[in-house]
């Protein structure tokens, strides 16, 4: 084995020392006739081939703008040189300036097939999926036969586009055909197949590192996969791995990185655009994660979770309308009655709880009824849509049927009870909350709602303090119950356990926000006063 890894080492030597040779040859002509504009493109070719070498680093792609620029100044008119420099801005993620020059080398040549097919490239990198598939049709329309190259390319197109839609899924397996077809007319085409199968030497280092991760050895995953990613720059895979090792061990920015190779290589990547996505969230860098799920969106509009996704970035933002209307997008789009029925029940929630709008949130709740009748939670959130509407009756209701289907769940009676306290029926009430705490007898909002119950409608001081402390030993973070027992502990005199239940209550408040501060310092304040 070290005999042949040598042998590889000459062998790539080899090729570096032929290819510079090359270059100089070219440059000595060039010192005995400059201004000759074949030379300068000659020797801008030799450093576009040396710069795409998969076994070399990307560093002479300046150099070769340069020459196709040299030699432009004696060919205005070569569609080309103007070809050439397009090109070379493309590797060099110039996009701009590439379609410029694409875009200039077509009006020489408007037939040019190698023109449209690069525009179309430069604009899938610039995701304008839509004028992609408008450039790479044009290039098909003018080299009916060699253009494998670009029936691929509207094969990628229609694929990553062709979610739940058949129609589309047929135009994609057609040009995904025609590509094989004429595979051996395409040089293009054939070059891109022995790039990919060269790849193929990298897969044990690559077999190594997934060892590693196994071993949870991240250092050496790393190790191994950055010294293969620079002996094979343009293999995508690699820089996902590298991606999702830096991402799980919290290195958010060189995961990024990563990620953003990938889809540079492979614009098609929907993994590394949704890791990369989650990378931004993780980073807290909401506005760039919107970005790159709308670039996502653009190339497969018809994946219903990619809007759910952004839903879910929009309500961390607090931007509720765009929220909303991706989460409607998300359930238009409809992939399974399960999953949009919980998209359906957020949508309820976001229009509750925070654009107080009780309407929209049964409505939203009951598409989720439909959806999933025996869904419980779809119960208890739409009885609690009808109570924030003061619609009693069929908030009742809503409950009463939830029971029909679970009769011993505690939730439902612990909001039967808060539905009976609302109406003013005390006695059904403290029923419903001691079913709840019969079936939960850690069921700590029960607790403190009772508790609350005997404290400021019946007068049972003693009783309030029993259910508030086993509030509080149900949840030792429930600043409300903590408050609530100070309050029942400072009515008995015992003022200073009180004092300390009120600062406990201030301190956990603080994290849990339950309170206002300026209710818990002012029951402090009355507590020294009197």
């Amino acid at each position: 084995m070290k005999k042949l890894a040598d042998d590889n080492i000459k062998i790539e030597s080899g090729k570096k020392n032929k290819m510079y040779d090359q270059i100089e040859r070219c440059r000595l002509d060039l010192q005995k006739d400059p201004t000759n504009p074949g030379l300068h493109i000659r020797l801008g070719d030799l450093y576009m081939k040396w710069h795409l070498d998969i076994y070399n680093a990307c560093q002479y792609i300046d150099e070769a703008i340069t020459e196709y620029q040299i030699a432009l100044e004696s060919l205005i008119d070569s569609y080309v040189i103007y070809y050439k420099i397009g090109v070379a801005f493309y590797h060099k993620g110039d996009l701009d300036k590439a379609i410029n020059y694409l875009t200039m080398a077509l009006e020489k040549k408007n037939n040019y097939y190698n023109a449209y097919y690069m525009l179309a490239e430069t604009f899938v990198k610039k995701a304008h999926f839509t004028d992609a598939v408008d450039a790479a049709e044009a290039a098909v329309q003018c080299s009916p036969i060699g253009s494998s190259s670009a029936h691929y390319l509207l094969y990628k197109l229609y694929d990553a586009s062709s979610f739940k839609d058949l129609r589309i899924k047929l135009k994609a397996f057609k040009e995904r055909i025609t590509a094989l077809l004429l595979t051996p007319f395409d040089i293009q085409a054939i070059k891109n197949i022995i790039k990919n199968i060269s790849y193929l030497k990298f897969l044990p280092l690559f077999l190594k590192g997934f060892y590693a991760i196994q071993l949870k050895n991240y250092s050496k995953a790393i190790e191994l996969y950055k010294n293969a990613s620079d002996k094979a720059p343009g293999f995508a895979p690699l820089y996902c791995v590298l991606g999702d090792i830096y991402l799980s061990t919290g290195y958010f920015e060189d995961a990024i990185t990563e990620y953003k190779m990938a889809i540079w290589i492979d614009s098609f990547n929907i993994a590394a655009y949704r890791h990369l996505c989650r990378a931004y969230e993780e980073q807290g860098d909401y506005n760039q994660a919107i970005d790159i799920y709308n670039k996502l969106i653009s190339m497969a509009p018809n994946i219903p979770d990619l809007y759910s996704n952004l839903a879910n970035i929009y309500y961390i933002k607090g931007e509720f309308d765009l929220a909303i209307s991706n989460y409607q997008t998300a359930i238009t789009l409809n992939p399974n009655k399960a999953w949009t029925s919980v998209i359906a029940q957020t949508m309820g929630f976001v229009y509750q709880e925070n654009k107080s709008d009780p309407d929209a949130a049964i409505s939203a709740y009951q598409t989720a009824y439909v959806l999933t009748p025996d869904d419980i939670d779809i119960y208890v959130n739409l009885g609690s849509a009808f109570y924030d509407k003061d619609d009693y009756n069929n908030s009742l209701a809503v409950y009463r049927q939830a029971l029909e289907l679970q009769p011993h769940n505690p939730k439902i009676h612990c909001n039967l009870g808060f539905l009976y306290w609302g109406k003013g029926d005390t006695e059904e009430a403290i029923k419903s909350y001691e079913l709840a705490i019969k079936y939960n007898p850690n069921y700590d909002i029960a607790y403190n709602n009772l508790g609350v119950i005997y404290l400021d409608d019946l007068g049972r001081v003693n009783k309030a303090i029993e259910l508030f402390r086993k509030a509080t030993e149900a949840n030792p973070s429930y600043a409300l119950a903590h408050f609530n027992l100070a309050r029942a502990t400072s009515i008995v005199g015992d003022k200073v356990e009180a004092a300390k239940l009120y600062q406990m209550a201030q301190d956990i408040n603080k994290v849990t926000q339950e309170i206002d501060p300026r209710d818990i310092a002012e029951k402090i304040s009355e507590l020294f006063e009197s």
